[in-house]
């Protein structure tokens, strides 16, 4: 039995969606602690920003795809090689506030999916895996898990992990291996478990887009810096799908150097 949202009823199942009612937005800011003005970055002759956004224009499941950004500098860059971006406030704490905003103006569709705008070769496939999540009704938010391929990634603080049930729901994210195997060196965790990594593209039914952008700094939120925690822990489902393919997500000049040779 699912239990109902702490901060509202549950609401009724609607029907699964297609092609043309899901609408893809790509999240970018200028201002970066650790790399400021990254959406602008050229990577093999096309800025990060462009190559995002060619990316998922290739998702055969959108039937929109929007940059939104609080930057004039973006949003003319993106509209000069001919895409399509909107001006969103600069109050905005994160990418889930922003792609709320822009979906007040895009009342006809009922799903947002929240693309990264740092991962410039994320592939179709994925976006359309998580856009599938939606023709089941009762999905609410979905997002991509990957398998944990070494001990490298499963003790690395910046690859969330993500603990599953058998229903393919997220049951918890940490920084932190997770589940702690009792007697085995973490060396030969692997071996005796199979764990996963989060993937950051985000799917939300526009209704509940909107409920989760209201809800406060949840504690689970604040000790692990993971904003999906707070969803969680407000009683909301989120569904994941597993992909196999890898994303190279840019957060400091560094990580251009582990980019693929274009």
């Amino acid at each position: 039995m699912k239990v109902i949202p702490l901060q509202g009823e549950k609401p009724s199942p609607s029907e699964g969606v297609g092609r043309g009612q899901i609408l893809g937005v790509i999240p970018a800011r200028y201002a970066s602690t650790r790399f400021p003005g990254k959406p602008l970055v050229n990577i093999g002759g096309k800025s990060m920003i462009q190559r995002v956004y060619e990316q998922a224009k290739k998702c055969i499941s959108f039937g929109e795809v929007v940059v939104a950004t609080d930057d004039d500098r973006i949003f003319s860059h993106v509209t000069d090689f001919g895409g399509k971006a909107v001006m969103t406030s600069a109050e905005h704490q994160s990418g889930t506030d922003r792609c709320a905003e822009v979906a007040e103006s895009y009342p006809d569709y009922d799903v947002v999916i929240n693309i990264q705008g740092d991962e410039p070769f994320i592939d179709p496939e994925q976006l359309t895996k998580v856009a599938a999540c939606f023709l089941d009704p009762e999905t609410q938010i979905a997002t991509l898990i990957k398998k944990v391929a070494n001990a490298e990634e499963l003790v690395n603080v910046n690859h969330p992990k993500v603990l599953i049930n058998h229903f393919a729901e997220a049951i918890y994210f940490s920084r932190s291996p997770l589940p702690h195997i009792r007697g085995v060196e973490q060396k030969d965790w692997l071996k005796h478990y199979t764990y996963f990594k989060h993937i950051g593209v985000y799917g939300y039914r526009a209704d509940i887009l909107k409920q989760i952008t209201k809800l406060p700094v949840s504690p689970l939120e604040k000790a692990e810096s993971l904003e999906q925690l707070r969803w969680i822990e407000n009683g909301f489902f989120i569904k994941v799908a597993e992909t196999e393919l890898e994303t190279y997500a840019i957060d400091t000049p560094e990580d251009l150097k582990k980019l693929p040779k274009l």
